[in-house]
């Protein structure tokens, strides 16, 4: 079969190769499975690269999200087992992990549902208890994850300030449905929201950023708010001033969703049923902004980890040999 793997670890356009390979062997209470659609995350980009937290040993191939197809013909969404990622024919799975795929999503927005939404889920419902009314301010609100957020913000009846950078992303925060959106590239962040809030700030900050974007959610943040910090896509990874929290009375709350597959997997499970759910009404759909065949996926990684995408980028093996779609 074909997979990319990565042999050191470097830039997603030059660390992944192209390579034909065994079929991967299951190991004890493990699935083969076909993959149907593999979306592209930021962990993919930052373990190519050799900066994440989990560091597979080399070669490995990308690709931690996926929907594939059980060896019975089940659609089914899944994390692979690492070395053996989804930017390949067949992947490898923990068979007790699989959750169905929506029958409402097609492969890649089934693909691009799971750890962004669960994120967006945990992060928003059981990490900061967002409430009907409230204002959620969303960081990077054009991208993968910040779609998500902003989807699942409306859908639990927030007001959604969303912070993109430049014209084109701003256009796609406004179809996302965000009630304000602001260019950080020409416009003052802080002074912007300010002005929506009519002084008051945001109840719920969400930010895959850090750097400048945690900088500025301290600023707008609203008594007894709370920033939800979900990534670092700037590569700065901010230190909070914890008196500026007490005099603010604003809360920083962490979340690394990939605990809560071992802490507690049945709230994982949980969560699946509610993104079912709300996808079924059509209250979220993942933002697939580009398809593109199993050959363009080192570069597709590489503009990911540039910053230049918007939405979900998902690789699709059927697509075969040819442009994006």
């Amino acid at each position: 079969m074909q997979a990319w793997q990565v042999h050191e670890n470097g830039e997603p356009s030059e660390a992944m190769r192209l390579d034909d390979v065994a079929q991967p062997v299951p190991g004890e209470g493990q699935v083969l499975l076909k993959v149907r659609a593999a979306n592209i995350n930021f962990p993919d980009v930052l373990m190519c690269r050799g900066h994440y937290q989990v560091r597979p040993p080399l070669p490995f191939t990308p690709g931690v999200e996926i929907c594939g197809e059980t060896e019975d013909g089940r659609r089914v969404i899944a994390n692979p087992a690492l070395p053996y990622g989804g930017f390949a024919e067949y992947a490898v799975a923990d068979a007790a992990a699989l959750l169905p795929a929506p029958d409402s999503l097609d492969d890649a927005e089934a693909a691009a549902l799971h750890i962004g939404y669960q994120t967006g889920w945990f992060g928003l419902h059981r990490r900061a208890h967002l409430e009907a009314g409230e204002t959620l301010l969303v960081h990077a609100a054009a991208g993968g994850v910040g779609s998500a957020a902003v989807q699942l913000g409306k859908a639990a009846g927030a007001t959604v300030i969303g912070v993109v950078g430049g014209a084109e992303k701003a256009a796609v925060a406004r179809e996302l449905g965000c009630d304000v959106v602001v260019d950080r590239r020409s416009e003052d962040v802080v002074a912007a929201v300010k002005e929506a809030t009519g002084g008051r700030g945001a109840d719920v900050v969400y930010d895959p950023v850090g750097g400048e974007a945690y900088t500025q959610s301290t600023k707008v943040v609203a008594f007894e708010g709370r920033i939800v910090i979900v990534g670092f896509a700037s590569g700065n990874i901010p230190s909070p001033g914890l008196n500026h929290a007490l005099v603010k009375n604003y809360a920083i709350l962490g979340l690394h969703w990939g605990l809560y597959n071992t802490k507690n997997p049945k709230l994982v499970q949980h969560c699946h049923e509610q993104l079912t759910e709300l996808a079924a009404r059509g209250a979220i759909r993942p933002l697939v902004s580009e398809r593109v065949p199993l050959a363009g996926a080192a570069d597709a990684a590489q503009r990911l980890g540039d910053g230049v995408t918007t939405g979900r980028v998902v690789v699709v093996p059927s697509l075969g040999k040819g442009a994006a779609v």
